[in-house]
């Protein structure tokens, strides 16, 4: 028997394992069964070497637990170590056994799992003892058990073993107890070890026998060692890619296409991904990508390796040229990862633009399910909307798409402002702007659909790209003003009268939470419906982009501002102008000979003081302007109130207003209930 020390620089290598080494204690499972492949992947590159010549048999590694004991025991039938070996590449935990053999099979190291050594010591994250049994595939080898408690102190003899290969025999802290369930031992092999090279056995298969699950002879296989990236793509269907889809996402529905990834240089990367079918919740699609070091799982979250907006794609990706056990810290640093993502970026838009090119009906079918993606994209890495630009689409009311190059050209002649700027009108909901998507066709406007997700920031990007461009909704404003084609404005009605009819609709407007509105009048021919609602573009867009960008969430909390449009040509608002003018004019002929009166002192006032200096003016002469302009609102706030007293008892203004409010999904309630009341009354 040998006794010895392990040659670590600190006594207190096992608690930094147990605590600081691994992220996750769950991976020690991993690192073992790795370790067990690596052994007989090695053994087999030997064996193609002509290295070893003996009986390979049944290459499997083997899983088994003891729950009596309290063991789990990981087996192989690989190279196995001689004492020197354990010497060289266990206790000497500066080591790892994977450096000397990858200097001789330096052409064949793609296919070796090198983490032999430092990797064995994650045993001790869930062990109070762990043993070695182990015997090298070296002619005459003597086997060995080496055995260690958790402290720097081992054990190693001399013992007897009939076959080739090694047992990692790992007997599970009291701590740990929950890896001796057979089902949590099944949910780690299947998470980590389900497509590693070498098969990978733990339990019997079952059969239905005499009512009951009974076990049989036959081991059962949990990994599939050719999974479908390790294969070519020539080799495979459609139906392949699919069938691999839903094993990887059982409950999933059909991807819309996938990627195969396959590259030697100047890194190794294979895997594919697949572009899902999105509901509604981009968050619910993250870390949904699997990465994997030579078949063998590292982690589902995969930011940093794959670029962002690539995240809330499905699939595996697998490179050697990722260590396995993964940091945040270094995969945000490593060379090889930017390259990967880099590589990544490219292939996706390459096969992006490939669809779109060889069958763009098939690609215009999924573009609602993949703008999500491009959009992203485009949003967050310049290099990717460089080539989005040329296959991502505009989609307009009608169901059509165009390039962005193609709309453009449709709509320059048309909507183009006296600026020069050209503009892209759009609507997000169909039904709730019909009518505003309506008045802008009949102008022989286009009208884009912007309802996805990501559109409100989309079109603040494609603004600052796009030159001399501005995106407006088509209810931002009236038909006649979102593009503004010469500089006539057309009068609508003098400045007295159009002070009434604001005064008369807005003090019927009814209170909302966090909601104002102005009256405004205006010429909008006799076709044009009688009143319109429509919201600033600018402020509108602000407070969506409040909802998704948190620095801006002061917009959110500002009021709704909307402007209730009355067209002066429509005959409703004529007859109210007329009613009103009819009914008010006895109480408004005082007001209104004393508000010209003041008018013509206040004007008379300001002449006097126009041609002073401003230390010339007296107090006396500020005090008498200040006193006339307060006395004008005094009497301005009398007509007002004549004429709400007007409208209050005239039906046809609640129910122009009412209509407007309706057709904005704004009427609600008791107020929707009096509009029905009022409408049944005013048909009768």
């Amino acid at each position: 028997m040998q006794k010895g020390n392990i040659g670590v620089t600190t006594e207190n290598i096992f608690p930094i394992i147990k605590k600081f080494l691994y992220s996750d204690h769950e991976i020690f499972l991993r690192e073992i069964v790795s370790n067990a492949v690596d052994a007989t992947q090695k053994l087999k590159t030997y064996a193609n070497k002509g290295d070893f010549s003996g009986e390979m048999g049944e290459l499997k590694v083997t899983v088994s637990l003891d729950t009596e004991k309290g063991t789990i025991t990981v087996s192989d039938r690989g190279i196995g170590m001689t004492a020197e070996e354990i010497e060289k590449y266990i206790n000497q935990i500066a080591f790892s056994g994977a450096n000397d053999f990858l200097d001789k099979y330096k052409e064949d190291a793609n296919a070796i799992i090198g983490h032999f050594g430092l990797g064995f010591y994650s045993s001790f994250m869930v062990s109070k003892q762990v043993e070695i049994v182990t015997k090298s595939y070296k002619e005459g080898a003597q086997a060995v058990k080496w055995t260690c408690d958790g402290s720097p102190s081992y054990e190693l003899t001399e013992v007897e073993k009939a076959d080739r290969g090694t047992d990692i025999i790992m007997h599970i802290d009291d701590d740990c107890k929950e890896f001796l369930d057979k089902h949590k031992i099944q949910e780690l092999l299947n998470k980590y070890c389900r497509f590693l090279p070498i098969p990978v056995a733990f339990g019997k298969k079952t059969e239905w026998k005499d009512g009951k699950q009974v076990e049989t002879e036959e081991d059962l296989i949990i990994n599939d060692v050719e999974p479908l990236w390790t294969r070519k793509p020539s080799d495979l269907k459609d139906e392949d890619y699919k069938s691999f889809y839903r094993t990887l996402y059982p409950m999933s529905d059909e991807p819309l296409f996938w990627i195969h990834l396959n590259v030697d240089y100047p890194f190794n990367l294979t895997g594919i991904l697949y572009f899902p079918k999105i509901k509604s919740n981009m968050e619910l699609q993250r870390n949904k990508i699997q990465l994997y070091c030579n078949q063998v799982y590292v982690t589902d979250s995969v930011e940093g390796i794959v670029p962002d907006f690539l995240t809330l794609l499905h699939g595996v990706i697998d490179s050697p040229d990722i260590p396995l056990n993964v940091s945040r810290s270094y995969l945000q640093s490593d060379s090889n990862v930017k390259k990967i993502s880099t590589y990544i970026t490219k292939k996706v838009s390459d096969r992006l633009q490939s669809i779109f090119k060889n069958d763009r009906k098939d690609f215009e079918q999924k573009w609602d399910d993949i703008k999500i993606f491009i959009n992203y994209g485009m949003l967050t890495q310049d290099d990717f909307y460089d080539k989005a630009k040329n296959f991502a689409l505009f989609k307009d009311c009608d169901g059509k798409y165009f390039t962005f190059e193609e709309y453009q050209t449709l709509i320059k002649d048309n909507q183009t402002d006296k600026e020069g700027n050209l503009i892209y009108l759009y609507a997000n909901d169909k039904d709730a702007q019909y009518t505003y998507i309506e008045a802008a066709k009949n102008k022989g406007y286009s009208v884009l659909l912007l309802d996805g997700q990501l559109d409100t920031p989309v079109v603040s990007m494609l603004e600052r790209k796009f030159e001399k461009s501005r995106f407006t909704r088509v209810d931002a404003d009236a038909i006649d003003r979102l593009i503004v084609k010469d500089s006539d404005n057309k009068s609508a009605v003098d400045a007295d009268t159009s002070a009434k009819l604001s005064s008369m609709f807005k003090s019927q407007m009814p209170e909302m939470k966090q909601t104002e509105f102005q009256i405004e009048a205006q010429s909008m021919g006799e076709q044009s419906t009688p009143v319109l609602i429509v919201q600033s573009e600018y402020m509108r867009r602000m407070k969506e982009m409040a909802q998704i960008q948190p620095g801006m969430s002061f917009y959110g909390e500002m009021p709704d501002m909307y402007t209730l449009v009355l067209n002066t040509d429509h005959q409703l608002i004529k007859n109210v102008m007329e009613d009103s003018k009819e009914k008010t004019a006895e109480n408004l002929k005082p007001i209104e000979a004393e508000i010209k009166g003041l008018s013509a002192r206040q004007a008379v006032l300001r002449q006097q003081q126009e041609n002073k200096k401003p230390e010339e003016i007296t107090q006396e002469e500020k005090d008498q302007l200040n006193q006339c302009g307060n006395d004008i609102l005094a009497q301005e706030k009398k007509r007002d109130e004549v004429m709400a007293e007007y409208a209050a008892s005239n039906p046809i203004v609640h129910q122009l207003i009412d209509l407007a409010l309706l057709q904005n999904g704004m009427l609600k309630g008791e107020a929707l209930n009096n509009f029905v009341k009022r409408s049944i009354d005013l048909i009768k």
